[in-house]
Order: C-alpha cells, then sequence, then structure tokens
C-alpha cells in the first residue's frame, strides 16, 4: 500500500472545508538544511480568499504569512494590486517540495507585474520580504502544513 505524507492529508482536510477561514492560523513547517523553521499562517482556500489575499494590510501581525491552497495543482500567477507590504512568496508541488521563491513588490496602479513558477503548484505562501533568506528557506526543501492541534 502506498505511504501517504502528512501534508496530503491536510490538503484533503482543506479541500473538506476543516481547516476554516483566513482568520484560522495553520503551522506551516519548512524543512531546510539548517533545520525546521515553524511559520504560524492564515489559510486562503476559496477563490474570494485567495483572491483577496494581504490587499490593503499594513502588518501580518500576529501572523507570520499567508498560505494560498488548491485541492489539485495549479498553474496561475499572483499579483500585488492594492498590496502595502513588500512579500517574498514560495510555491510548492504535490510532493511538498518548494519549487520556486519570487520577491514581490507593491503595485498600485494598474499593470502590475504577475509572479508565478513555470510548472503547476498545488500551494503557496507570502511572508514579509526576505523572510525565507533569514531563515534559510530554499528551493527544494519541503513543507508540511497542520492545524496547531493537530
Amino acid at each position: 500500500m502506498p505511504r501517504v505524507s502528512a501534508w496530503f492529508v491536510v490538503f484533503l482536510l482543506t479541500a473538506c472545508g476543516t481547516l476554516g477561514s483566513a482568520a484560522d492560523p495553520a503551522i506551516l513547517e519548512i524543512r531546510t538544511a539548517g533545520g525546521v523553521e515553524t511559520l504560524e499562517v492564515e489559510i486562503a482556500d476559496s477563490q474570494d480568499e485567495r483572491r483577496t489575499g494581504l490587499m490593503g494590510r499594513e502588518t501580518l501581525d500576529p501572523f507570520d504569512g499567508m498560505a494560498f491552497l488548491w485541492s489539485e495543482s495549479v498553474q496561475g500567477t499572483f499579483w500585488m494590486k492594492d498590496t502595502l507590504i513588500p512579500l517574498s512568496i514560495a510555491f510548492w508541488d504535490e510532493q511538498g517540495r518548494i519549487i520556486e521563491i519570487l520577491d514581490m513588490e507593491p503595485c498600485v496602479d494598474e499593470p502590475c507585474p504577475t509572479y508565478g513558477p513555470t510548472t503547476p503548484f498545488i500551494g503557496a505562501v507570502e511572508v514579509p520580504q526576505g523572510s525565507f533568506d533569514a531563515r534559510g528557506v530554499q528551493v527544494g526543501d519541503r513543507v508540511e502544513l497542520r492545524t496547531p492541534d493537530a
């Protein structure tokens, strides 16, 4: 019988709505060469939550970032329209492997640039710009998402 990793189970739960709204925290663990980095993130798993993202926010407190989740792989891009905080974004694939990390700048006037990987992804996390570098997070690192009480 094939082994199912914990992050895949979390994605299945997310698809069923058990992780809750963007106001509910989740823990995103990133396994780096230097150890495990833990982020407390808001979840954006509905079309409206993903569309709004961090628009208009001046701070991420008390969270470290926002995780964007899909129930299956997607191909797409993000933009920074009306986002006030410079951000870094990491995209991960169905195996939980970070496939790309990009820095994004706020944009108030269209056309705004778009940011995304060239390959499909199942999740992304936005953090204040420079946070991944400061924590040693790199392409190839692994992510696992869980609720605090899991």
